[in-house]
């Protein structure tokens, strides 16, 4: 039974590997995105309105490209194996996967809101959108500062 349950780490490359393939493939619609937006500011001359919710936009997939990259990393490094990598980017433990991911996902979060802001539609659900975005960012950065070590 004990050697069942070391091999059985290894289902943990399935997590890796998939989302190692959705962060290349968020990578490369990221590009193809860029590709494309940088050819419409050409056509437009850059007047077009909407270039900059496209940056936006841009950002916005890199950003989740590069959460799945770093959940990739960290399931790797917390069940397989350690890997070379910049002191900032290693994970001892759940503790750091959950922050590093928290810290990106509130940029991804800040991202939209500006995407949201730019649009400006409804002041009244730009304000409660805004206060809906604080309070999960709060949420968060308290729970990657009191949560600690697991």
């Amino acid at each position: 039974m004990k050697r069942i349950i070391e091999k059985s780490k290894n289902l943990f490359l399935i997590a890796v590997a998939s989302t190692l393939i959705a962060s290349i493939i968020g990578f490369l619609w990221g590009l193809t995105k860029t590709f494309t937006v940088i050819i419409n500011l050409i056509l437009s001359y850059g007047k077009n309105p909407f270039a900059a919710i496209e940056l936006i936009e841009l950002m916005d997939i890199f950003l989740i490209a590069t959460i799945l990259y770093i959940f990739a990393l960290g399931m790797y490094e917390l069940f397989i194996g350690s890997v070379n990598l910049p002191d900032w980017l290693i994970i001892r433990n759940l503790h750091d996967l959950k922050v590093k991911l928290s810290s990106v996902i509130i940029l991804v979060m800040c991202i939209t809101f500006l995407k949201h802001l730019v649009e400006w539609r409804d002041p009244q659900g730009t304000l409660f959108f805004g206060l809906a975005i604080a309070v999960v960012t709060v949420s968060l950065i308290a729970f990657g500062y009191f949560g600690g070590e697991d």
